[in-house]
């Protein structure tokens, strides 16, 4: 590892940044978001480590990445995939929302979808690929959000090594922060790679999941309204 991925007692960025989070006693689960330990700058040098460290594994595959001209910048092309794409809910801070006020005081379910969700399973690191559906039913006091932002509030929460179970949930939790709904429903319904590239090679099975807040909890007529809606989107 170079020096440029060392503070300067030689200490490498990612035990610094992880001493971080540790005196502020907050978790570094793989889903979890830890942009606010990451200072200015840090995240191109936390790039290098991920790059000289991934040098390493291809090492240990066995792989003569010093004249296989396929996979000469492997190490690197595979860092930028993990810190600046697939994983960048981790490190990126969250999108910027514009809110504003519910001045109609519109109530009637809302349904956004499908959306194109893609993560990777913290397991194997294999893809997830799939759809998203999301069901709001407002009240005065709603934030409005553009439909568009659900689309980024997804794909922030699902750039990180996840189990879609959680994930749904995550997700849920961040919508009712910004919005304050009377009832929040998300169905996800995605193919797992770790089963498809891997394991029993399954190639067509998919996970459904579903989370139901509020007046979704409560009330089946609207439950069902919301399911029937999207099965007829497909």
């Amino acid at each position: 590892m170079s020096d440029n991925n060392k503070a300067d007692d030689g200490t490498p960025l990612s035990v610094k940044i992880r001493e971080r989070i540790q005196a502020a006693r907050k978790r570094f689960h793989a889903n979890d978001n830890i942009a606010e330990f990451i200072q200015p700058g840090e995240l191109e040098l936390l790039l290098d480590e991920v790059e000289a460290k991934m040098k390493g594994v291809l090492d240990s595959l066995v792989i003569d990445t010093a004249n296989d001209h396929n996979t000469h910048n492997t190490a690197r092309r595979v860092a930028k995939m993990y810190v600046n794409e697939v994983f960048a809910g981790r490190y990126r801070t969250e999108p910027t929302i514009t809110e504003f006020p519910n001045a109609e005081h519109l109530n009637e379910l809302m349904i956004v979808g499908p959306i194109t969700v893609r993560s990777a399973c913290s397991h194997h690191f294999c893809p997830i690929i799939g759809k998203l559906w999301i069901g709001v039913l407002p009240n005065e006091h709603t934030n409005v959000i553009g439909l568009s932002k659900y689309a980024r509030l997804a794909e922030w929460i699902m750039s990180r090594p996840q189990i879609q179970e959680e994930a749904v949930v995550q997700l849920a939790d961040l919508i009712i922060q910004k919005t304050r709904p009377d009832g929040l429903a998300l169905v996800i319904e995605a193919e797992h790679f770790c089963m498809a590239w891997r394991g029993v090679k399954e190639l067509d099975s998919r996970m459904i999941n579903s989370v139901m807040r509020g007046v979704f909890l409560k009330d089946p007529t609207l439950r069902r309204e919301f399911l029937s809606l999207i099965r007829q989107r497909g």
